[in-house]
């Protein structure tokens, strides 16, 4: 009496059995058997769920179902599983046994193909994919489809991602500041992000060339108006060869009899001294040390007479000296220079260069 093998039902004829019927058992129950193992297609079309179980050839019959339309059960042992022709969603479910299958979703709809009482793995439609039992349950080892993606999401980032669900998933959208993004979509040419009085990023309009930005107090969104200037790089594509650091230069023009100096317009001034003039240090830093120089220019009328003053500040000159030595002659240029080591209460003064022409 011949018997079959556990996982493709393979006759094992015995010895001595099979007399005369021997060749057909052969050919009908482990030949054409190996035969669709390894290179044969079951075809099912329709709608309709499907099991495959083991059929077993005899001396008289293979016993092989090659197509099923519509629901049913048909032979297992097929390398090769292709469904077509669904409208509707179709479940198949094969042997719980070692089985490897390559199965062809060429139908419309999704196959869930499964070992029984489990859920299994989905196949989309136009999906080809290698599915193994793994003990338990049939699972997807590799797939035409990227794993046939059929959902994707990023949630609260701002960004949209496509309905693909094979081939490109494209993204559009914004990223959003919670997410590591700015939330804009474009900015403005030569301007800066920066955060709002609301705490919203936003773009700067275009800054001055050769200009770095520098602090402008909360809520304040960088413009021209708030810069440090610098010199103009040196540049070989998109990086910094060389860069060089300038004072800008506040014009303060004539002083009159009395002038404000104010320290938070910047640190290098200019003025032509056309009267007897007192010149009033105003906006200090707070604390610390701090300096800045002044090019007074005299102007035709020889002999006029400067003094400096500053609310609570006292002025020191080498020597001890109650003020300093200047050049009084006409359309001369002297350079002033002035250190604070103590936010203001102090400045320590001298004239480095003296009797200068333009």
């Amino acid at each position: 009496m011949a018997a079959e093998t556990a996982q493709l039902g393979l006759v094992t004829p015995t010895q001595g059995d099979l007399t005369g019927t021997w060749g057909n058992v052969v050919n009908n129950g482990i030949t054409e058997y190996v035969n669709i193992a390894v290179a044969g297609t079951l075809t099912l079309t329709g709608d309709g769920a499907v099991t495959l179980a083991n059929t077993t050839g005899n001396a008289s019959v293979t016993n092989i179902t090659s197509t099923l339309a519509g629901a049913g059960t048909v032979t297992a042992q097929f390398a090769v599983v292709k469904i077509s022709g669904t409208s509707v969603d179709k479940t198949v479910t094969g042997p719980s046994y070692s089985k490897t299958y390559v199965v062809d979703n060429a139908g419309g709809n999704v196959v869930t193909f499964k070992a029984a009482g489990q859920a299994g793995v989905s196949i989309v439609a136009g999906e080809k994919a290698t599915v193994y039992y793994n003990g338990s349950d049939y699972v997807k080892v590799a797939s035409s489809t990227a794993d046939g993606v059929s959902t994707i999401s990023f949630g609260s980032t701002g960004l949209t991602p496509s309905t693909a669900t094979s081939g490109a998933v494209t993204v559009a959208g914004t990223l959003a500041v919670a997410n590591g993004g700015t939330n804009l979509t474009a900015g403005t040419s030569g301007g800066v992000l920066a955060y709002t009085a609301t705490g919203v990023l936003a773009s700067s309009g275009a800054l001055a060339a050769n200009n770095v930005v520098v602090g402008g107090g909360a809520g304040v969104v960088p413009s021209s108006t708030n810069l440090l200037a610098i010199s103009a790089a040196v540049t070989t594509g998109n990086y910094i060869k060389a860069i060089g650091y300038a004072d800008t230069v506040t014009a303060l023009g004539n002083t009159g009899a009395a002038i404000n100096l104010d320290l938070t317009s910047g640190n290098v001034f200019s003025a032509t001294l056309n009267d007897n003039a007192t010149i009033t240090l105003r906006f200090p830093v707070s604390s610390g040390a701090s300096s800045f120089t002044l090019i007074l220019t005299n102007d035709a009328t020889p002999g006029r007479t400067v003094a400096f003053a500053g609310s609570g500040a006292t002025f020191k000159y080498p020597g001890g000296a109650a003020s300093l030595s200047r050049t009084t002659t006409a359309n001369a240029i002297d350079v002033w220079f002035f250190f604070t080591p103590d936010g203001g209460t102090t400045y320590f003064g001298s004239i480095p260069m003296k009797n200068l022409t333009a």
